[in-house]
């Protein structure tokens, strides 16, 4: 396959205020359909007149998913020892070292979870570096993490770990509505054990700083599930409503935030879906999921909070049993892309602003004002 001569070198742009937000891919699962989102999406024009991109992957996958798709090549190659910065285009940083790659496998391994974990760092490394202005992932696949040795979850302990971050949260965006989680990859029965105030705090308050932040709402309203069948009846379903929810939603008023709440969660989210608030916090995964994947399956997408850098990600899995036959839809690759280069650019005019505290510090500060006693989070610090 002919591959486009660079233009350009991979020096830092002359102009940086005036240059596209250069956004750093990582591939995810070379077993994947990683590589044909990617690629689709970064044929459209549209796409790539958003900013400037790297790859960190493998060039052999890219190459056989364009095949396959009948895409002919916008991109160059570079090895990825070597990649920098570039000024314009797509450059995929190619980790060639890994001759592993096999259209024929379509499942787990440990060779593609250890190859999916380097493009990762690749990518960290760079916005550890503020080489690229933010990180967009594609699917990995968590089965293959293991295999590999790695205890993650997920991308979003793995970032937090590597960050140093203890207050992580994922954020879903479909259509007009926006869904923050409590609990991310954890079993369902284990969550009363993990159950706190500072827990569902958290994500209000990530939330709330993030959509005034990044998406230009001085004034969000955010809404907030409850745990049990009808928000607890008042307690005739469980007293998690009035024993944790309530209290973190009155630490998160006296923050400064608008936040109403606990509602039941299958009247709230048709409210959220017309425009009624402009985030909702779910106590669980499926919870907040499941509406969003109704109302953009296709098209949602995923950002995480509480990250000194930005990141985006796709909203689906590795789906291995489509792998190869050009079916996958680029969609939510599409809607990662533009999330993360629209983050960029607000962030870079951003005037100056302190972090928030990456401890749970300010939740122990307000907590104890108002006389309410709290757990420290989770500690997602997991290592390989």
């Amino acid at each position: 396959m002919n591959h486009p001569t660079p233009t350009n070198s991979d020096q830092p742009a002359t102009n940086v205020s005036q240059a596209r937000p250069l956004i750093g891919i990582s591939m995810g699962d070379p077993s994947g359909i990683g590589a044909e989102v990617t690629i689709k999406a970064l044929a459209d024009p549209e796409i790539r007149r958003l900013g400037r991109f790297i790859i960190y992957g493998l060039n052999e996958a890219i190459e056989y998913a364009a095949d396959q798709c009948e895409i002919n090549p916008f991109w160059f190659r570079l090895p990825h020892e070597i990649v920098t910065r570039i000024e314009s285009g797509v450059v995929v940083a190619d980790f060639d070292e890994l001759s592993m790659y096999n259209p024929a496998v379509n499942y787990a391994t440990a060779e593609c979870g250890t190859a999916s974990m380097r493009f990762l760092d690749a990518a960290i490394l760079a916005a550890r570096e503020r080489r690229i202005d933010a990180i967009v992932t594609a699917p990995i696949c968590k089965e293959s993490w293991a295999l590999a040795g790695y205890r993650y979850p997920g991308h979003t302990e793995k970032l937090g770990h590597a960050f140093k971050t203890r207050r992580v949260t994922m954020m879903f965006t479909a259509a007009r509505m926006r869904v923050a989680l409590v609990s991310i990859h954890e079993p369902l029965l284990d969550l009363r054990n993990s159950f706190t105030i500072g827990r569902v705090f958290q994500p209000i308050d990530l939330m709330g700083d993030a959509l005034r932040r990044w998406f230009g709402i001085d004034e969000p309203r955010i809404a907030v599930c409850g745990l049990n069948p009808h928000a607890g009846e008042n307690g005739l379903f469980g007293d998690e409503e009035k024993r944790i929810i309530e209290p973190a939603i009155v630490m998160a008023r006296e923050v400064g935030y608008c936040v109403e709440g606990p509602f039941p969660a299958d009247t709230l989210f048709w409210r959220a879906a017309q425009g009624h608030f402009d985030g909702v916090v779910a106590m669980y995964h499926d919870q907040g999921l499941i509406p969003v994947k109704l109302i953009a399956f296709e098209s949602a997408c995923q950002t995480t909070l509480g990250l000194p850098i930005i990141r985006t990600s796709v909203d689906h899995g590795t789906a291995f049993d489509i792998t190869g036959t050009n079916q996958a839809n680029p969609e939510s690759m599409k809607s990662a892309i533009r999330l993360a280069c629209e983050m960029a650019i607000r962030k870079r005019d951003l005037p100056a602003r302190e972090p928030l505290p990456i401890d749970d510090n300010r939740v122990r500060t307000v907590a104890g004002d108002l006389g309410i006693e709290v757990e420290a989070p989770a500690d997602t610090e997991k290592g390989p």
